[in-house]
């Protein structure tokens, strides 16, 4: 199986809400994925890097996480995504599960 990486940058646009630390939630699996939150040490950009065996949906991608960035007011993170076909309300619910454990 082949994987596609999928990366791009969401700026930070006046966000200041940091990340009070590092986070992993989710497993590699069938129909699941895992999502590592690390806050950077400066800049309030966003670093994303998506590994996914589905081609052709960067554009989704990219709209899924920019609306959780965009709803936490998240800044100055980077976050990396191994996915193994989730659905775009399983990516959603794992980077919320990731955003609490890090506030945990």
């Amino acid at each position: 199986m082949s994987l596609e990486t999928i990366e791009f940058t969401v700026d930070g646009d006046g966000r200041s809400v940091s990340l009070p630390g590092r986070a992993h939630c989710g497993v590699v699996g069938s129909g699941d994925l895992e999502v590592l939150l690390e806050p950077k040490a400066a800049g309030s950009a966003v670093s994303v890097r998506i590994v996914t065996p589905v081609k052709g949906f960067d554009a989704l991608w990219k709209r899924v996480v920019e609306h959780f960035i965009a709803e936490t007011g998240l800044a100055g993170l980077s976050i990396e995504i191994n996915d193994n076909n989730a659905s775009p309300a399983i990516v959603a619910l794992r980077l919320r599960q990731a955003l609490a454990e890090a506030r945990a």
